[in-house]
């Protein structure tokens, strides 16, 4: 996985700069998902190093289903993946795109799982709270898990707050049992 992962960075980078440079940052966002969601469906997942497929098979094959969704840039690039034999990459250059873009936008995703229903103001004021907490704009996804028993646990990148009474509960255990 991390060689995937480094494999794509360049490829973010370098989509990036294009989209950054030419204001398009919200267009390349679709086309990466586009792509990246084309070539996980089993079919196509299935032709990708299939030895009877050729690299040019393959990216006609993308272009054809991607059709003109993706714009001639997005072709462009799906065309130099397929020849280049990273088109097993998308998910991952989709993926660090969205991470640069984050960063540049000064904005951040965040996980919020509560053990209950949080109401509107709640949520209001702990949206803005983290936010200026972590200093950017945030995006919250709300989640319920009664296993937590109270509280909540915040993900935000590699930052994770467990305010839950579960995870309470399993640090004294393990400060008891350590």
């Amino acid at each position: 996985m991390a060689e995937l992962q480094t494999l794509a960075r360049p490829y973010a980078k370098a989509v990036f700069q294009l989209a950054r440079d030419s204001g398009s940052l919200k267009e390349w966002s679709a086309r990466l998902a586009a792509i990246a969601a084309a070539v996980q469906v089993p079919e196509t997942a299935a032709l990708i190093g299939h030895p009877r497929v050729t690299r040019q098979m393959l990216s006609d094959a993308l272009a054809q289903s991607l059709g003109g969704s993706i714009g001639t840039e997005g072709q462009g690039l799906a065309r130099l993946l397929a020849e280049n034999g990273r088109l097993k990459l998308a998910p991952q250059i989709a993926e660090q795109f969205e991470a640069l873009r984050a960063e540049a936008e000064s904005r951040v995703d965040v996980e919020i799982t509560s053990a209950s229903e949080v109401h509107d103001a709640q949520r209001s004021a702990l949206g803005a709270a983290i936010g200026q907490r972590l200093h950017r704009q945030v995006a919250i996804e709300w989640k319920t898990d009664e296993s937590l028993i109270a509280g909540a646990v915040v993900r935000a990148g590699d930052l994770v707050i467990d305010g839950s009474v579960s995870g309470e509960l399993a640090r004294m255990k393990s400060a008891l049992a350590g």
